[in-house]
């Protein structure tokens, strides 16, 4: 049962990574519903540009991420001084580390969704138009009851890339024990140390499980997005 126990700091790292995962996730999803919706049901000019800055983080290396948040969102960024006027201040925060998992965990959220509109069969959409029924109550009465397993999908997904997000946010908020440190950067930090290798397992065993379970979710509610 020992090798169960956490010390304070490995809780504190355990905490903070649900927590950032569950607010980056609850703060991303509105905006990725947003956006897959339109990738999904509208052509224009810049479509293809759009659908690849969505999907920029993928294949950006997390530290450039980071950087680019840094710099924007930092005390001497673009946006800091005005984040900072209002009582803001997002790099080596809590909060950042947030804002730096919820960019990295974007992209998946978006894709997840995207399919699950493109699944719903426009001919529901078109008979509750004929009924009378404005786009906006189409969306969410139907396209978005259709879609919610591919959406909570997503969401699960999103939380699983969250929880483990290491590069964009230690480049951003760095790794500051009770305030900025996760799981990520918690074993980061151990593995530095001679004769951590317990304290290692037990964080990459809590990480791998709490991962699994994530992505096993995610695997039965895209499975009934399949059925339905």
């Amino acid at each position: 049962m020992s090798w169960l126990s956490l010390s304070p700091v490995e809780f504190q790292a355990l905490t903070l990574s649900l927590w950032v995962a569950m607010v980056s996730v609850l703060v991303s999803l509105p905006f990725a519903t947003a956006v897959a919706y339109i990738l999904a049901r509208r052509r224009f000019w810049g479509h293809g540009l759009l659908n690849a800055l969505v999907h920029l983080p993928l294949v950006l290396p997390p530290v450039v991420t980071g950087y680019l948040l840094l710099m924007a969102f930092g005390r001497r960024g673009i946006f800091g001084p005005p984040l900072e006027a209002l009582g803001l201040q997002l790099a080596f925060t809590s909060a950042g580390a947030a804002l730096a998992a919820a960019v990295m965990a974007f992209p998946l959220i978006v894709r997840a969704i995207r399919l699950a509109l493109e699944a719903v069969d426009p001919k529901l959409e078109e008979a509750a138009s004929t009924l009378g029924a404005s786009s906006v109550k189409v969306f969410i009465f139907v396209t978005l009851p259709l879609s919610l397993p591919g959406i909570l999908a997503g969401a699960v997904v999103g939380f699983a890339k969250a929880l483990g997000e290491f590069g964009a946010t230690i480049t951003f908020v760095s790794n500051i024990p009770g305030e900025t440190q996760t799981i990520a950067s918690a074993i980061y930090a151990l593995l530095q140390v001679p004769g951590q290798e317990a304290a290692v397992g037990r964080m990459i065993g809590f990480s791998i499980l709490l991962s699994f379970g994530a992505l096993l979710l995610s695997e039965v509610l895209a499975r009934r997005m399949v059925r339905r």
